[in-house]
């Protein structure tokens, strides 16, 4: 028998958590009952768990496009779906959301498998695009939109006014620190989100993933800074790599930046090149890092 899933009430917004608070592949549903119109913030996993509290939402806003966050979309194929604009495109098609995620040809087949099977995937051709600032009336409460890109091209913060709730997405706060491997992600754009994002004006910080939700702006704030500090860990990390001598990025990436070395999935090959090749940039850019003759890079 399947555990209850877990809730928590803010005024009209509801958190259901998923497994371990949301934690990958599973995430954490937020559905805000305005007197006019019932919305969802994305379609994690445990969408599939919680009925008609969920299934009676007229529209599904996504913060990004990934996966993990359109996995209870199939519930509700006639609820409105929008989607930054930035993102949205990846949301009507699989041929959009394989350029979204940048995953090469080899391996296209097998991933959109295991999504169809993992995570229920289906495309939505309907869905339309929002932009930066987007407001939605919903009936004496609102949904703000704030584009927060870094993640994904799009991916946007979700702030219900007047409870103050601030659904951050994949501005996770995890202790595996942020992704940017994404065709669609910059580590540039990150590192701008992560300033901006501690200004929020809100008073309860939901995550989609592990984390769950913070009622403390000091304990936010705390977990930000600890979240923010896996950017310049990594960058002492790669300096490290190359301290025994020169390397390709194809052997920095067999190494792993990231992800632990035993962990494998369809993605990581491709998400560890470009994650490592965006610190490269910057490491150039610092002086800390150059390229030999060869093309490889050294540590100065």
């Amino acid at each position: 028998m399947t555990d209850p899933v877990q809730r928590l009430d803010f005024g009209r917004v509801s958190v259901f958590l998923g497994h371990k608070s949301g934690k990958y592949p599973d995430g954490n549903q937020v559905v805000v009952r305005g007197s006019d119109t019932r919305v969802a913030f994305d379609t994690p996993l445990v969408a599939n768990r919680i009925g008609a509290e969920l299934d009676a939402a007229e529209l599904i806003l996504l913060g990004h496009v990934h996966e993990d966050h359109m996995a209870g979309l199939h519930r509700l194929p006639r609820a409105a779906v929008q989607a930054h604009e930035l993102d949205v495109d990846a949301v009507r098609s699989w041929d959009a959301l394989r350029r979204h995620y940048g995953v090469r040809a080899a391996v296209a087949d097998a991933l959109l498998d295991k999504l169809r099977r993992e995570f229920f995937y289906v495309p939505r051709p309907d869905a339309s695009g929002y932009a930066d600032g987007a407001l939605w009336e919903l009936g004496r409460t609102r949904v703000r939109a704030l584009h927060m890109p870094g993640h994904t091209a799009g991916h946007c913060v979700l702030l219900v006014e007047p409870e103050g709730v601030a659904f951050l997405g994949d501005i996770d706060l995890t202790g595996f620190g942020p992704y940017y491997g994404d065709a669609s992600s910059s580590l540039a754009a990150f590192r701008a989100t992560l300033a901006r994002v501690a200004e929020l004006p809100a008073a309860i910080w939901v995550t989609s993933h592990h984390r769950g939700v913070y009622t403390d702006r000091g304990r936010f704030q705390e977990a930000l800074a600890a979240f923010a500090a896996h950017l310049e860990q990594r960058n002492e990390r790669l300096v490290r790599m190359l301290a025994d001598g020169a390397k390709s990025l194809d052997e920095l990436a067999a190494m792993r930046l990231v992800y632990p070395p035993q962990y494998e999935e369809l993605w990581v090959d491709d998400a560890e090149r470009r994650t490592i090749a965006q610190h490269l940039d910057e490491l150039v850019a610092a002086g800390r890092v150059a390229l030999d003759d060869a093309g490889r890079f050294v540590h100065t």
